[in-house]
């Protein structure tokens, strides 16, 4: 896909909080979640559907203008881990290599589809009750920061920090940087629960450079 830019961000940038920003840094994955925008392009639901998916900035030479009348909201995260700990899980079209990797680790993790219902389905209903309460406020869990695994992001205040390679990053839209303290103790975990159970049997998110530098 290719996407018509304006010089003025759009409020369609989303942290690992799931809040939307308008924030210059483009990001290196989109997401996707339904009509989220009005005739003024204005951010004004948080979702439309259970089927948040984050798919590719590019895909076919297909076009699109950001947040067109009619036409899903384009989303944008700085990289995968940001997107799983927002609540989405990879496109089975655009990324359909990453979301094999994906149900593979889910099936092994959460067992085989609801009877009667696609195994993409039972991941969104299932993700969907981890990701966003009904008072439309972000559902997180309490853990130990130090038994986390790697791409999982949890908050310390207004801050979220990422899990990498036994090492932990402060978040922002533009990159990640290295914490001078590891954290330990209770923690405010920002990445649904049943993602960070496939983290924890071995799924690794693609992260930012800036962690792996």
């Amino acid at each position: 896909m290719y996407y018509e830019w304006s010089l003025m961000p759009y409020q369609n940038r989303v942290d690992p909080f799931g809040e939307f920003h308008a924030a210059p840094a483009r990001g290196e994955l989109m997401g996707n979640r339904g009509i989220l925008h009005d005739d003024e392009k204005r951010i004004v639901n948080t979702h439309r559907h259970q089927n948040w998916i984050a798919p590719t900035l590019a895909f076919s030479g297909r076009k699109r203008t950001i947040m067109s009348p009619g036409t899903y909201t384009e989303l944008f995260f700085l990289d995968e881990a940001t997107a799983y700990a927002a609540g989405h899980r990879p496109c089975a079209e655009c990324r359909y290599r990453e979301y094999k990797e994906f149900s593979r680790y889910w099936r092994e993790v959460h067992g085989d589809p609801e009877q009667g219902r696609l195994l993409s389905k039972t991941i969104d209903r299932r993700l969907h009750a981890h990701r966003i309460a009904r008072n439309r406020q972000k559902v997180t869990f309490e853990a130990a920061a130090e038994d986390l695994p790697d791409g999982t992001l949890f908050a310390l205040g207004d801050q979220a920090v990422l899990v990498w390679n036994g090492r932990q990053f402060d978040w922002s839209f533009t990159g990640y940087r290295k914490r001078p303290l590891f954290e330990r103790g209770a923690a405010t975990v920002l990445t649904p629960r049943p993602i960070v159970e496939l983290f924890d049997k071995g799924l690794r998110p693609a992260v930012h450079g800036s962690a792996t530098n």
